[in-house]
């Protein structure tokens, strides 16, 4: 899979997470309105399309979540590998990035 296609799934993810949240919100709104001044039924239905909506928005968030894990782990699998595969070159990009990161710590003292 590309980087371009993974970040365009990813925008979409966070897009319908968004709107889902979004529906939570608005079903909240709806349910302290129908509180304020009344009891029954519509009350009774506002709380279900709340705890339907909160069920689907977990859903979504841990499926986001592992998402993420997969990815982050798939990130240091590849890093590993290339370290293993390439460890001169790894030592002396670390070397490196070790002395700019000095250079840049010492200069601001």
């Amino acid at each position: 899979m590309s980087t371009k296609v993974a970040g365009v799934e990813g925008e979409v993810s966070k897009e319908k997470l968004m709107q889902d949240l979004r529906v939570v919100v608005a079903d909240a709104e709806e349910l302290l309105r129908a509180t304020a001044g009344q009891a029954g039924d519509k009350v009774a239905s506002a709380r279900e399309r709340i705890q339907e909506s909160l069920a689907t928005a977990k859903e979504r968030l841990v499926a986001a979540e592992h998402a993420v894990v997969e990815k982050t782990k798939e990130a240091a699998k590849a890093t590993d590998e290339y370290v293993h595969e390439n460890p001169w070159k790894s030592v002396g990009i670390a070397a490196g990035v070790g002395l700019i990161v000095g250079m840049l710590i010492s200069r601001n003292r």
